[in-house]
């Protein structure tokens, strides 16, 4: 039978990668979060990237639980772009919000990024991680990475890495993805003409595991830097123009 229910007004969406031990606190919390007087409904878009631990099974356990939890998963392990993509597509919200599976982001400060995009009008409200739970070397490597790329890209983005964000749907309509395109994800809208801006959100330790995405910092390093060349490229050719039509 096909569903009648309206689409929700904010959708949120969570890749997952073998985060079985992190999984269900990140998406209990999300849950009381959005049960504290949130005034609009919503819903929880859980991707699985080709896990091969529990995490397949759990995602699929909250989507029977839940009317507003809905599971994807892509197969194979595919990375956090083709993660994410997936997870808009499935989205029917007018804002999305991107979080981590790992618990580090705080999803209270999804509905304080909302508040402030709708106040500002901006199209993207991104968040930049303050009191960073990060060891040293993450902490430097992180600053030089968005030192560089802000220099080529001109998006003047203060913490790319931080994947907590609010946006507005419909701007998805000019934004093209591609793998490793969440590292640039605001410039590629700032390309699409749309504003971005950010504020300070919360960051938290890891409680379970270690990072299931992007590699050592070497291969972080290299293919980071094929990339921005490549996003360096698109920038110089994007098309960006306004249409008009009829008599003034």
């Amino acid at each position: 039978m096909e569903d009648l229910q309206p689409p929700p007004y904010l959708s949120i969406v969570i890749p997952f990668y073998n985060e079985e031990e992190s999984l269900a606190a990140v998406c209990s919390e999300v849950g009381e979060t959005f049960a504290e007087g949130f005034p609009h409904p919503w819903e929880l878009v859980m991707v699985d990237d080709g896990s091969t631990d529990r995490t397949p099974a759990l995602i699929d356990d909250l989507d029977r639980q839940f009317p507003n939890y809905h599971a994807v998963h892509l197969d194979p392990n595919s990375g956090q772009s083709a993660a994410l993509q997936a997870g808009f597509r499935a989205a029917r919200g007018e804002f999305i919000a991107t979080l981590d599976g790992d618990g580090q982001n705080d999803p209270r400060d999804i509905p304080v990024l909302l508040d402030a995009l709708q106040k500002s009008g901006v199209d993207m409200m991104c968040g930049i991680r303050k009191d960073r739970a990060d060891n040293f070397v993450r902490r430097v490597s992180s600053r030089i990475a968005n030192n560089v790329r802000s220099f080529f890209l001109k998006d003047n983005i203060t913490d790319v890495g931080c994947s907590l964000r609010v946006f507005r749907r419909q701007c998805l309509e000019q934004v093209r993805f591609f793998r490793n395109a969440h590292r640039f994800f605001p410039a590629l809208f700032i390309m699409a003409g749309h504003s971005v801006s950010e504020m300070p959100v919360n960051h938290r330790p890891r409680e379970h595991g270690s990072s299931k995405y992007g590699g050592g910092i070497n291969s972080r390093l290299w293919v980071g830097i094929a990339d921005l060349a490549g996003v360096y490229w698109l920038r110089k050719r994007f098309l960006n123009y306004r249409v008009s039509n009829g008599k003034p």
